[in-house]
């Protein structure tokens, strides 16, 4: 068609134009993440060699954990520590890698990263987020205690603790208390001193929105993977409740082309979730 738009080519894929600079740079780490690998397969594991290519898939892939560890921002630790913790997950995906199984990394890398980072706030974040300064105090309490039980033979009392310290006794106990943040209580446990039964059975209904909130989690993952134009078509179509002549407007495609797209990427995004079941 004569001064038709240079989005659309004969075929489905886009044009160089059309190729925005974030697909391009995913394009990138891709052709280069199969490079690496195709090299690392070759050299022997321990090798100076092999260490070196192995840190190269790393260095890589690291904008994978940035964008795992972003989904983690309301937990109200250092995002910095939350990426050093992916990065080991992204680090056990690589040495578990097989290319041959015919599975892009990322999606094989993104459910080890995330479980990692998981795992991290379930066995190791406080369960209450305690300031900074409580929580170095706490240590210096936690030492005192223990030299204190040590001469004392029993345990030391707030006010021994204090003096050692030099710190009021309102302080350590601030400080016994943000030290129980590290541990939770059972939900079946009873209360201690009420008499009460356990949270568990103070609990509320059920809420049948949870029920969504993993398939959620599952889509939003799977999404990520598309280009982007093809994501923001889903997100016109599905979120906007635009429909396909309205997008194709929006666009400055034909309808025909939107309709080709949206069924492309729910291909992929079946193919992708097959792959992750």
């Amino acid at each position: 068609m004569a001064g038709g738009n240079p989005v659309e080519t004969a075929g489905d894929g886009p044009t160089e134009a059309a190729i925005t600079p974030r697909e391009r740079r995913s394009a990138d780490a891709r052709a280069l993440t199969q490079v690496l690998f195709a090299e690392l397969s070759g050299l022997e594991p321990g090798s100076t060699e092999h260490a070196r290519v192995r840190t190269a898939l790393i260095e890589a892939n690291l904008p994978l954990v940035r964008y795992a560890a972003a989904r983690f921002r309301s937990r109200n630790e250092p995002i910095e520590d939350v990426i050093q913790v992916g990065t080991i997950g992204l680090i056990n995906a690589i040495d578990r890698f097989d290319p041959h199984r015919g599975v892009q990394f990322p999606t094989f890398a993104m459910p080890t990263v995330v479980g990692e980072i998981k795992r991290y706030f379930r066995d190791n974040v406080r369960t209450v987020h305690v300031p900074r300064r409580l929580h170095e105090l706490w240590v210096q309490v936690s030492g005192a205690t223990e030299d204190l039980t040590v001469l004392h033979g029993r345990t030391p009392t707030t006010a021994e603790i204090a003096e050692r310290l030099g710190i009021g006794e309102d302080e350590v106990l601030a400080c016994i208390e943000a030290g129980r943040s590290y541990h939770a209580t059972s939900l079946e446990a009873a209360q201690e001193g009420d008499g009460l039964p356990g949270l568990l059975d103070r609990l509320g209904y059920e809420d049948p929105a949870l029920a969504g909130v993993e398939h959620r989690d599952l889509v939003r993952h799977l999404l990520v993977q598309l280009p982007e134009r093809e994501q923001r078509i889903l997100l016109l179509r599905y979120y906007s409740n635009l429909t396909q002549s309205q997008i194709s407007a929006e666009l400055g495609v034909s309808q025909m082309h939107v309709s080709r797209l949206l069924s492309r990427s729910f291909a992929r995004l079946r193919s992708a979730n097959r792959i992750e079941s």
